[in-house]
């Protein structure tokens, strides 16, 4: 994404020219590895191949959107003054790029929050990967769908079967509450050096040892850790 890379570069030669930075080409690739776009990018496609709720990248959200304010007026500087029509719609396209990356990030997690509503808000692990206003979006999607249930339904049943979360009240847990299906298998590349145990506890122990680079069809069960960590991305 040419525009905000551009700005990075900038940023960096800045930065070489002081005794803290070598500027060599190398550690220009390194940063970049690891830029705001970049780690976006891992962001979204994590979010979006892994079957639950992932942490909310709240700081990089943020930073997103400043670094989108930015170049936006950047480009109505450029369009104001005159600039090469050519430069300022190859700066539009990279804007489009990002803004579409960011908002698809959004975009799956919201989907993720209303297919597992009631499953994010009673368990706290995923209650914590919310951030507020996703929090306040779930309790709230949560409230209408058992308003519209007992409304519609759920009153007009016998009183054993009045709940939005369990299938009668004799039902010691909520199984009628949808959970993120953890056993799915999905694709998967090291960052580093990772060994993963391949069975849960009470089986018989078996690792993969994963180096740099490797790709792996493998439980997310198993990754979640690892992915949590930075360890492994999902692609």
């Amino acid at each position: 994404m040419g525009i905000f890379k551009q700005r990075e570069r900038e940023i960096f030669d800045l930065m070489a020219s002081s005794s803290e930075v070598g500027g060599s080409s190398a550690d220009y690739e390194t940063m970049m590895s690891t830029s705001d776009v970049e780690l976006l990018k891992r962001a979204w496609r994590n979010e979006k191949a892994a079957p639950e709720i992932l942490q909310y990248e709240g700081a990089l959200v943020e930073r997103a959107k400043e670094q989108i304010e930015l170049v936006e007026e950047t480009i109505e500087d450029y369009v104001e003054n005159g600039k090469d029509p050519l430069l300022v719609s190859l700066y539009q396209m990279d804007l489009d790029r990002t803004q579409f990356l960011l908002r698809s990030y959004l975009r799956v997690r919201l989907v993720k929050i209303e297919k597992f509503m009631f499953h994010n808000l009673k368990s706290e692990e995923a209650e914590r990967r919310l951030s507020e206003q996703e929090r306040v979006f779930a309790t709230k999607c949560a409230d209408d769908l058992v308003k519209h249930f007992e409304e519609t339904v759920l009153l007009k049943l016998p009183e054993n079967y009045q709940s939005v979360l369990k299938q009668s009240q004799i039902s010691e847990v909520d199984d009628m509450v949808p959970q993120p299906h953890l056993d799915t298998f999905v694709v998967c590349r090291s960052n580093n050096f990772v060994s993963l145990n391949l069975y849960e506890e009470g089986e018989s122990p078996e690792t993969v040892e994963m180096e740099r680079g490797d790709l792996y069809f493998i439980r997310y069960k198993i990754v979640k850790g690892a992915i949590e960590s930075g360890q492994i991305d999902l692609i």
